[in-house]
């Protein structure tokens, strides 16, 4: 395909970075859309007047940011997904300003609480049958691996029915931190998965109820009362094993929010990574 629009006058200066401000709105703007085939080396360098080497840098730099992937041999390919690129911008802003786990878990339960508050306002009562129905779907998970897809499931249930679609792509990431962190200190293991994700499921149809209730302030609160549960079950839990504790910085004492930090650190690292190449994190949770 072709570049859908004249391409930009290209200026002295940083001729690379100018291509890919300009190949950047038109994906930012739906011109160029997610799944389309930017066009050949050969046939941008031709657009834009410039070299073949100029046109491979401005490519390594879309790659780079996640709005586009490439494959030995074929044409660079649009990946523009609104989750992809936020989770790889909370990640970075996680790990360059070293922001605790407490603090990444609290920012969670007042994003929740606001979708809780807008969702009792403006959900409709199929989609609050919907958000019941992924709550007792948290109930029935048979191992640690569905019981979390469940947990992330419910939550971004509670999200997309706030109709705020910037606060559910923040919360949807998010939870699936906060998830993936209490996998990893489990270590997998149902027990003390169960002391985080088991013993609440009371506390989620609680959250239904208060929905469904249409009390913004009451459904608010119940969603903030069940974050500070999480979050001490989190700092509380113990794993399993002498290997998985020396792992997560677990001492005999329990969990340090340090070592909680540093697990979360592993877990982003391992997780969200550069060049838009969002891992299988469902399947990595451990």
């Amino acid at each position: 395909m072709s570049v859908p629009h004249t391409p930009a006058k290209i200026y002295r200066g940083r001729v690379a970075d100018q291509i890919v401000e300009d190949l950047r709105e038109q994906i930012l703007t739906g011109a160029l859309p997610d799944g389309a085939r930017l066009p050949s080396e050969r046939e941008l360098a031709a657009s834009y007047d410039v070299s073949a080497p100029t046109i491979r840098e401005a490519i390594r730099v879309l790659t780079a940011m996640g709005l586009v992937t490439t494959r030995n041999g074929s044409r660079a390919t649009v990946n523009a997904q609104g989750d992809t690129l936020l989770a790889m911008s909370i990640a970075s802003v996680v790990r360059f300003e070293k922001v605790g786990a407490r603090e990444v878990l609290g920012l969670l339960g007042v994003l929740n609480a606001y979708a809780a508050e807008l969702a009792a306002e403006h959900a409709s009562d199929e989609e609050i049958a919907r958000l019941r129905e992924a709550a007792e779907g948290t109930a029935t998970a048979e191992d640690v691996e569905r019981s979390a897809a469940a947990l992330q499931h419910f939550f971004a249930t509670l999200s997309d029915i706030s109709h705020n679609p910037l606060l559910a792509a923040l919360s949807r990431f998010i939870t699936e931190v906060q998830v993936g962190l209490a996998v990893k200190l489990s270590g997998g293991k149902g027990g003390d998965w169960g002391q985080v994700a088991g013993a609440l499921q009371p506390e989620r149809l609680r959250i239904v109820d208060a929905v469904a209730g249409r009390d913004p302030a009451v459904a608010a609160a119940t969603v903030r009362d069940y974050h500070r549960q999480v979050v001490e079950r989190i700092v509380s839990v113990r794993k399993a094993g002498e290997a998985a504790g020396s792992e997560a910085g677990v001492t005999d004492a329990g969990v340090t929010d340090a070592g909680v930090t540093e697990a979360l650190t592993a877990w982003l690292q391992a997780n969200v990574g550069l060049g838009g190449q969002v891992a299988n994190r469902r399947s990595n949770l451990s």
